[in-house]
């Protein structure tokens, strides 16, 4: 940690950043108002698949990236996970050199234009921001101006590439291309290393493409990521199922010293009521892979879905939002939030409650399903609910949502899509006797290097954490990247005498491993 503050004190002493905070007081700076981030006509993007934020113009970007006062300790650093130098890029921004903006953002995050959308800035680094902590005012949007560098540079045509060390010929794998195990790759492909990224989709980008609408993350900006990723030499296999189409073992045979397991959690949770396997009963996962993946909203497509006119999504969280704001565009007259806790005990982020509540969803917040019904061709058609009250807080630090004694009632439904969490899927863990699993099937590390029971295993994201931010995610895969390069260059050291007697790497590597 003093190594990092005295480089970011060195680069805050730059001539160009001590000249820059002099052109306006920092009174005046704090006195400028933070722009909202512009977005489409509710009326309008509710019948579409339009992005709903539409980005900051230049001019407010500078405009925004003035109220950034330059601390002496910017906080806003210590609740970013990926560790981006915040202050540095946004200065950037306000000079106008929006393509070095950028170039700041790629030395530590691999998907600038991903985060700049997706990631709860307002519980990390702008809960962080002076002006949050101190000043008790609208921190500075970082988030905003993070997708404005990124969007510059991706629409200018001229997208940099990061440096990468001298190649060092060893093989090292990601188990998943969710954002865990992209900024993985990122990370260790910059450090030398030959990396291959395993998905079992045929798409390349986990959750990043099947589980976020494109009203919220277009397919196409997770897409110029990746094709950075791969210019930068990491190889991707999609169609590959780690576990059953090879094992660990096998891949440890093709000379891979190391791994990285970031397969998510995809794995649906369902609430064992009666009724749930009715006809037109989803999980969330499924209901936003088929239509966002498989292109179900697409009449040129054959995928299936089902998708009435009266749909009510189970749960309060960013998945639910999606799979009811994305009902409301398959075409549903009423899309409901069905959630048992209240309006502000949901774990939804505040922007993705205000843009669902601006599209005429409706929030029936302290209810919870107990029974689902069907017609005669087995197709849901109604469901009972119960009203509830909210009690003491329980171990989640929410209020402990209590039934309320003959309030059942019942409406009218025709789709349900059921969003009350995830599990990892097994297949890996149960392929690897010898590693450490928890009750909940998550994969056990040590926190501070991601390190399995299992040597040379590493692990992060939601297949670690059970459930987890895109940007938790990547600092995950950033933490394990760092400590990988340590194991191997450990392994390496230790029979540094003994080099001489192996002809490649992989035979060195071998070796240690014994």
């Amino acid at each position: 940690m003093d190594r990092l503050q005295e480089y970011l004190k060195k680069e805050r002493a730059q001539e160009w950043r001590a000249e820059l905070r002099g052109t306006l007081k920092a009174k005046d700076r704090t006195n400028m108002e933070r722009l909202s981030m512009p977005e489409e006509d509710p009326a309008v993007r509710s019948t579409n698949y339009v992005e709903v934020n539409t980005g900051l113009s230049e001019e407010q970007a500078i405009h925004e990236a003035r109220r950034c006062i330059d601390c002496p300790d910017p906080t806003c650093i210590t609740g970013c996970p990926v560790g981006i130098n915040i202050p540095k890029f946004i200065k950037k921004i306000e000079t106008g050199d929006f393509l070095d903006a950028a170039v700041v953002l790629k030395e530590t995050n691999a998907l600038p234009a991903v985060c700049g959308r997706v990631c709860p800035q307002e519980v990390q680094c702008e809960q962080a921001c002076f002006y949050t902590q101190k000043l008790g005012k609208p921190p500075v949007a970082i988030g905003n101006l993070e997708r404005f560098a990124a969007d510059y540079e991706q629409n200018s045509g001229k997208l940099s590439i990061p440096v990468i060390a001298d190649r060092n010929g060893i093989k090292v794998a990601s188990i998943g291309s969710g954002p865990s195990g992209l900024a993985f790759a990122g990370d260790m492909v910059k450090m030398g290393y030959d990396v291959t990224v395993y998905e079992a989709l045929h798409e390349i980008g986990g959750v990043l493409k099947y589980g976020i609408p494109e009203f919220r993350l277009p397919n196409e900006i997770v897409d110029v990521e990746i094709d950075i990723l791969k210019k930068m030499g990491v190889k991707f296999i999609t169609n590959f199922i780690v576990g059953k189409t090879a094992s660990i073992k096998d891949l440890e045979g093709e000379g891979f010293a190391s791994f990285f397991i970031g397969s998510g959690a995809g794995l649906p949770s369902f609430m064992n009521i009666p009724g749930e396997n009715y006809i037109g009963i989803y999980s969330s996962n499924e209901y936003l892979t088929r239509v966002n993946l498989m292109n179900a909203a697409d009449p040129d497509y054959d995928t299936p879905v089902i998708s009435g006119k009266k749909v009510a999504v189970i749960g309060g969280g960013n998945t639910a939002m999606d799979s009811v704001r994305t009902a409301k565009r398959l075409g549903a007259e009423r899309a409901m939030i069905i959630y048992r806790r209240s309006i502000e005990e949901m774990p939804a982020r505040v922007e993705e409650i205000k843009h669902a509540k601006e599209e005429g969803i409706e929030f029936m917040n302290l209810n919870n399903p107990l029974e689902y019904f069907a017609d005669e061709n087995g197709r849901v058609c109604r469901m009972k609910l119960q009203k509830m009250e909210l009690g003491e807080p329980d171990d989640s630090g929410r209020r402990r949502p209590m039934p309320i004694k003959g309030s059942e009632y019942e409406i009218e439904v025709d789709t349900v899509v059921v969003s009350v969490g995830v599990s990892p899927n097994p297949l890996i863990p149960q392929s690897l006797p010898d590693l450490n699993i928890s009750s909940w099937g998550t994969i056990k590390v040590n926190k501070e290097n991601m390190q399995s029971s299992i040597p040379n295993l590493f692990a992060g994201g939601d297949i670690v954490r059970g459930g987890a931010t895109v940007i938790l995610a990547m600092g995950d895969g950033r933490a394990a990247a760092a400590s990988m390069d340590k194991y191997i260059k450990q392994k390496i050291r230790a029979i540094l005498p003994l080099v001489k007697e192996f002809k490649s790497i992989g035979e060195i590597l071998e070796f240690a491993g014994k």
